[in-house]
């Protein structure tokens, strides 16, 4: 934040048209190798990706005052179905071709999303297409657009949070799961435990406002528990993935300024989505990357992006 703190950036005055953000998410997601022969795309209330390898839907929501918004759920849902669409045909009808655990699953989603979608070369590709359906305008280029996708700034909702602040979010939840499961904590005291720790890890309070706290997320309500840790075990996943993939081909930042997409996704299908439950997750990771998951790779990804 503090380094941040000098550059300035344009927020996003719209109105994007509704018609025009949804031919953009339909544009983006085919670039992505999303395969709408045996898929598509609609509006809801929350992002969601869903279905079978050969009918994967996805959800998202629009606001006509942040196209971005719309735009990176769309991408964050392309990864989890283009994971599903490219899983071993030969294998669907048994266990081992399915996908494999959570964290695995949303390592492809936050690939998508953060390593391909929030690069800089990433956004400078897509500012053609969003001057042709949004026009020219300050705010509409690509210095612009990179800063308000990096920005810091913690926020009292998780799914919003920027990618340096979402694992304070994971750590809180997962204390208070643990918390609760061994009786050291109640039902009732959640609403100042939850304003306690948003203050602790993101100077932020909750008090009297449970629906920005601790009724947030849909998690607990459907008895997900132990869910949200798989968020940040994907981002760690997908950072370590990355830089062994830049081994075998390059830098991410030559294969998104050539437009190599097909090799990138190549890549993933070969080091991934093919080989379905063939393996555990600790051995496929230690067999594709060469070495056990570490948090070393994210930090790294964090320090080249923010620092």
């Amino acid at each position: 934040m503090e380094k941040q703190s000098n550059t300035l950036s344009e927020p996003l005055q719209g109105p994007f048209k509704i018609k025009a953000q949804q031919k953009l998410a339909r544009q983006v997601m085919a670039m992505l190798g999303f395969d709408f022969e045996h898929g598509r795309l609609d509006i809801s209330h929350h992002p969601f990706c869903g279905g079978v390898p050969k009918d994967v839907r996805i959800t998202t929501r629009y606001s006509e005052l942040d196209f971005l918004e719309g735009l990176m759920g769309i991408v964050h849902e392309t990864g989890h179905a283009c994971y599903e669409q490219n899983l071993p045909e030969q294998w669907q009808t048994q266990p081992v071709g399915q996908s494999h655990s959570m964290g695995l699953h949303e390592s492809q989603s936050l690939f998508y999303e953060m390593q391909l979608s929030r690069h800089p070369e990433f956004i400078r590709q897509l500012l053609p297409e969003l001057e042709s359906r949004f026009g020219s305008s300050d705010e509409l280029t690509a210095d612009n657009l990179v800063a308000l996708s990096h920005r810091v700034k913690p926020g009292l909702i998780r799914v919003d949070a920027d990618e340096i602040s979402y694992p304070a979010h994971i750590m809180l939840r997962f204390e208070i799961e643990r918390d609760l499961i061994e009786g050291a904590i109640k039902v009732r005291d959640l609403p100042e435990i939850w304003d306690s720790k948003m203050q602790h890890y993101l100077g932020l309070s909750t008090l009297g406002n449970d629906k920005d706290g601790c009724m947030q997320d849909i998690h607990w309500c459907d008895g997900s528990f132990g869910y949200f840790p798989s968020y940040t075990l994907g981002a760690m996943y997908a950072a370590q993935l990355r830089f062994a993939m830049e081994k075998q081909l390059g830098s991410l930042d030559s294969l998104l300024t050539g437009r190599e997409f097909e090799v990138i996704f190549n890549w993933l299908k070969d080091a991934i989505w093919q080989k379905g439950r063939l393996y555990p997750v600790p051995d496929l990771i230690l067999q594709v990357t060469g070495s056990e998951l570490s948090p070393d790779y994210f930090l790294k990804h964090l320090k080249q992006r923010y620092l």
